[in-house]
């Protein structure tokens, strides 16, 4: 029984940590309208300052936490709120999630660059010089106490704030109408701004009462938001109450399973997972009028063309031909993992760009295909890499299942779970057999891969598996673009616009989302399998949420609905992270940094940078007289590095600035074109594909 009632009062601690962040989570969510996926790593900056304040320079205590409190969390929201969200206010749902996911990143990144990682920062317990309270055979320390009394006066606190001030109500009618609550005489911005800073000083409450307990790293502390996460959906992101009562049942949970749980080696990974397993639950169970909600505020998805394709096809095969021929086998190891990530970024397209579906598990799933092609493909068998395929496709139909409940930021918040769940506990098993079948995955510990056989030829060089990437990626870009085109394309895209719409129309809802979910993780895991064949060896920390966050931001960038979002999001993952690295370990985080930076700048454009470079470079590409120029420039290029003439480096840079004058003078040839009188096109100048339209707008008009 004394047990019982220590692991209660921890439980009841931890319970209360979890309710102050998940009021937090609530408050920005029912007054900004925005899910903040960044509420915990804005927790874990707070934790951090105060150590640097309090430890690091040996402030006093109440003054360390009035600065972090009173003056740098504010400080933050209101940054947060004019700076990132009010930009994207006027866009979608996707787009304000996007900014909060680019925010953890970036958050994340920041801590790890100013903070090193690998030196301990303890952080003691408040009055932890005091002896414990008795209460009858159980103990509460002063800092639990604190806690909990912390947890109780912010309940108080906002349930007056929000009901029984002016300000609170305008912050609850500003989410339901902007519009309207400006005409009774609110300020929807002043709501706003209030609503952030509030949400960012009760998150820095949570990160600085739970650092104690817990080592003082980056990454833990921002994803111990998923049990806030739990708490908030017990509130259905609307009702603080309903959110305490989910933020013990979460604190208990995790106390009682830390104490009672069996200890073997399947099971330790379960008390890990278990939030993110109440999450998942709770998501699928809580009935919510808002879970079948739909962004009207959608992105104009492009149509390629059948030669277009070919053509990016070949641009993509021509490119590993240059990388093959120009690196050393030093960089080409460095390198080469642009095409198969490419593939991995590549699986977006059809899930988010064309279906409207947010998933953040994607490179959980490829983890999937990499394990399964390094046990099954051991010896290079090639049958092993369909295989591969087919499992993650089948893990990405499990994935659809719940989708048809879910959609916009819960079904991110779902698969969001599911690559915690994987993460803390599926990864972690070690080998079991089932009916005589031996199932691993990483077997607690790392897994060999190497290449496949492939007409009599065992492919284990770099060269020759970054060449087998490439055409995969050049072949699943032709079939990504297949389907745009395709009848099934404009089906999913007719689902992304109105689900209601779709079954009306006699569409199956069920299998068209098992049918994009399955074709997307089959591309995951295809990328995956490529990924672990040019590491050669894989670890579950590769495929972690985290790790895959950076890889969704730079999807977003490029445009989810673009083809070549796949490539893009592969060189500029790859190519800042390899040019950086010989400034030492923290030019990772530097990396990770710039691509949060380029996340936020999503509201510049929504649509992505690969259609926008598509505009600008399509006038030279249709440009008959300095096309062949610009190939003649890159090929002469191409064979001084080969021929190793000339440094690389400086060959980039002349083909770069060759490329961009040539496309300034195609632009500068095409807006003279433009001038030409509209009876003289075609003879003072040749046709484009956009005059059909203008001169069939102005036959209507006459």
């Amino acid at each position: 029984m004394d047990q019982f009632l220590a692991f209660t009062v921890v439980g009841l601690s931890t319970a209360a940590i979890y309710a102050v962040i998940g009021s937090g989570l609530v408050l920005t969510h029912t007054t900004a309208g925005v899910f903040n996926f960044a509420h915990g790593a804005a927790g874990m900056l707070a934790a951090f300052s105060y150590w640097q304040l309090a430890v690091g320079w040996g402030w006093p205590v109440p003054l360390a936490l009035a600065t972090v409190l009173l003056v740098l969390a504010p400080a933050f929201g209101l940054f947060v709120e004019r700076v990132l969200m009010r930009p994207v206010q006027a866009l979608g749902e996707a787009e304000r999630l996007v900014m909060t996911v680019a925010l953890l990143t970036g958050c994340i990144a920041l801590a790890r660059w100013v903070w090193d990682p690998n030196s301990p920062r303890p952080l003691a317990p408040f009055l932890a010089d005091r002896p414990a309270i008795r209460l009858g055979p159980a103990s509460v320390t002063w800092h639990q106490a604190v806690t909990m009394a912390v947890a109780v006066a912010v309940a108080a606190a906002l349930w007056f704030l929000l009901h029984r001030t002016r300000a609170g109500t305008e912050m609850r009618a500003s989410v339901d109408d902007r519009t309207l609550a400006g005409l009774t005489g609110a300020d929807p911005l002043r709501a706003g701004r209030l609503a952030w800073m509030l949400g960012i000083q009760l998150a820095a409450v949570g990160g600085i009462l739970i650092a104690p307990a817990v080592a003082l790293d980056a990454q833990q502390l921002s994803l111990l938001i998923v049990s806030a996460y739990t708490a908030a959906v017990f509130g259905r992101l609307r009702s603080l109450p309903l959110t305490f009562l989910g933020a013990v049942v979460v604190g208990l949970l995790e106390a009682y399973l830390a104490g009672y749980l069996p200890q073997n080696d399947y099971l330790p990974g379960l008390r890990l997972a278990a939030p993110a397993l109440l999450l998942l639950l709770a998501l699928l169970v809580f009935p919510h009028r808002r879970l079948l909600g739909r962004d009207r505020r959608l992105v104009r998805v492009p149509l390629p063309t059948a030669r277009g394709s070919l053509v990016f096809a070949g641009s993509v095969l021509l490119l590993a031909l240059v990388l093959a021929t120009v690196l050393t086998d030093e960089a080409v190891v460095s390198y080469g993992t642009v095409f198969s990530l490419g593939i991995i970024a590549l699986s977006y397209v059809p899930l988010a760009g064309f279906t409207g579906q947010i998933s953040l598990c994607q490179l959980s799933i490829a983890g999937i295909g990499a394990v399964v092609w390094g046990h099954l493909g051991a010896r290079g068998e090639l049958w092993a890499l369909p295989v591969a395929v087919l499992v993650a496709a089948a893990v990405g139909a499990v994935v659809a299942l719940p989708a048809l409940r879910l959609s916009g930021v819960y079904l991110a918040l779902g698969t969001a779970a599911f690559a915690v769940i994987l993460d803390r506990w599926i990864f972690t098993l070690p080998a079991v057999d089932v009916f005589g079948v031996r199932i691993a995955l990483f077997d607690q510990g790392s897994v060999p891969v190497t290449g496949p056989d492939l007409f009599g030829r065992h492919l284990t060089s770099p060269t020759q598996l970054l060449l087998l990437a490439a055409v995969f990626l050049a072949l699943a870009s032709l079939a990504v673009a297949a389907l745009r085109r395709g009848r099934f394309g404009r089906r999913l895209i007719a689902l992304r616009d109105s689900e209601a719409a779709f079954v009306t129309l006699g569409g199956r809802l069920l299998g068209a989302k098992v049918a994009v979910f399955a074709l997307s993780a089959g591309l995951a895991g295809l990328g995956g399998a490529l990924y672990g064949m040019q590491l050669q060896t894989v670890t579950a920390e590769q495929f972690n949420l985290v790790a895959g966050l950076p890889i969704f931001l730079i999807a977003v960038v490029g445009g989810l609905g673009a083809v070549g979002t796949g490539l893009f999001a592969g060189i500029a993952f790859v190519v800042p992270t390899q040019l950086l690295a010989d400034l030492g370990s923290w030019a990772h985080d530097l990396t990770a940094l710039l691509i949060a930076l380029a996340g936020m700048g999503l509201a510049h454009s929504p649509a992505g940078v690969v259609p926008r470079m598509h505009a600008e470079w399509a006038r030279l590409a249709r440009d008959r007289t300095l096309f062949p120029v610009l190939l003649g420039v890159l090929a002469l290029c191409w064979l001084l590095a080969a021929t190793g003439a000339v440094h690389g480096g400086l060959l980039l840079v002349a083909a770069l600035v060759a490329a961009l004058a040539l496309n300034a003078r195609a632009s500068a040839r095409r807006a003279t074109d433009h001038d030409v009188p509209v009876e003289w096109w075609g003879v003072r100048r040749p046709f484009g594909p956009e005059d059909g339209e203008v001169l069939s707008r102005a036959t209507a008009a006459s």
